[in-house]
């Protein structure tokens, strides 16, 4: 069941067998995004990391409606998150697409015994919304990760490029320390409420016990971005256990960058395209570009379908506007410009 610990004082033990150790994996998985990140959204307090990307994606999810309706029916303040929206990735680093697909596949009686949970842990009803899902599962998933996918493009989508690149900079710093002091070192490394002993994983304030025999077998690793201070971990056989824990470097995720010296860039691309990513350092509408470069509404439209072309820019829509954002390509780019104006 998707459970933060931190909810009780109990320390579950998981087992492992040498089958277990061998299976054992990361993935970076755009699912345990979704749920903490909404969860920070309805919280109302103010969060010393995430403070800069709260204040630009909660006036755009109002505006949107994605603050209310399925996702918050779904995703409880806090508690018991219904296991089938985290699905087991099937491999290292799954699209956000190949997840929704396998939400959608969810089987019926998963989908009702999940629910069933969930309206037992809160003690009360399911809403209008979750109800019509339990009545007709099939129909319900398609809306579900309809509203999942429009939260993604206001919220996470914009910013993907930067936050996957520190989940997969966790993930390499794991697989480093695993080749050099062994599998022991990188569990007792993952969080402070994580123990690795005896041959078996000890989880501090999880709020139920953990039992091998009813968890499945192996164990998958999940960073994420916006777990934490806590863990979540997902126990739905015949899956594997899942365990997110919070990625290595949380604390500069939003910080500003040092801008990068633009003359080499220009000679490129142009002094204007050039003036436009570098102004992406947070995603942005075109009115917002032509407001703060300067140039002309039209103008900016022009570039950024050039650097999209370019694959140095994505488009995402938000509500009746389009947020554009750097790609993993473009911060490559910019990446040793950046250092270049550090060192001199």
């Amino acid at each position: 069941m998707c459970e933060s610990t931190g909810a009780g004082d109990m320390t579950a033990e998981l087992s492992f067998t040498v089958g277990d150790l061998a299976s054992m994996r990361f993935a970076v998985s755009p699912m345990w995004e979704v749920g903490p990140s909404l969860r920070l959204l309805a919280s109302r307090q103010a969060h010393p990391v995430h403070r800069p990307w709260v204040e630009q994606v909660r006036p755009r999810v109002a505006a949107a409606g994605l603050d209310r309706g399925w996702l918050a029916e779904l995703v409880p303040p806090s508690g018991y998150v219904p296991d089938f929206i985290n699905p087991a990735p099937a491999g290292p680093a799954p699209t956000l697409a190949d997840e929704l697909a396998a939400i959608r596949a969810t089987p019926a009686e998963r989908v009702r015994r999940d629910l069933d949970r969930l309206r037992a842990r809160r003690g009360g009803g399911l809403g209008p919304r979750l109800r019509a899902l339990y009545a007709d599962p099939a129909t319900g998933l398609v809306r579900l990760t309809e509203a999942v996918e429009a939260y993604w493009d206001v919220a996470l989508a914009p910013y993907w490029a930067r936050i996957r690149a520190l989940l997969d900079a966790d993930v390499l710093h794991r697989a480093r320390r695993a080749a050099e002091h062994g599998t022991a070192s990188v569990l007792n490394d993952l969080h402070a409420e994580v123990r690795w002993a005896a041959g078996a994983l000890r989880l501090d304030r999880r709020p139920r016990g953990l039992d091998r025999r009813t968890a499945g077998s192996g164990l998958l690793l999940i960073p994420s971005a916006f777990t934490g201070p806590g863990l979540f971990t997902r126990v739905a056989p015949p899956d594997p256990p899942q365990l997110a824990y919070p990625a290595r470097g949380i604390g500069t995720l939003w910080a500003a960058r040092p801008g990068p010296s633009s003359d080499a860039l220009a000679a490129v691309l142009g002094r204007s395209r050039t003036l436009l990513l570098i102004e992406l350092a947070a995603p942005a509408s075109t009115t917002e570009l032509a407001h703060r470069t300067g140039l002309s509404p039209s103008a900016v439209s022009q570039y950024l379908t050039a650097l999209r072309d370019a694959g140095l820019v994505s488009a995402h829509r938000a509500g009746r506007s389009v947020l554009y954002a750097r790609t993993a390509a473009a911060e490559a780019v910019l990446a040793p410009l950046a250092r270049a104006g550090m060192d001199r």
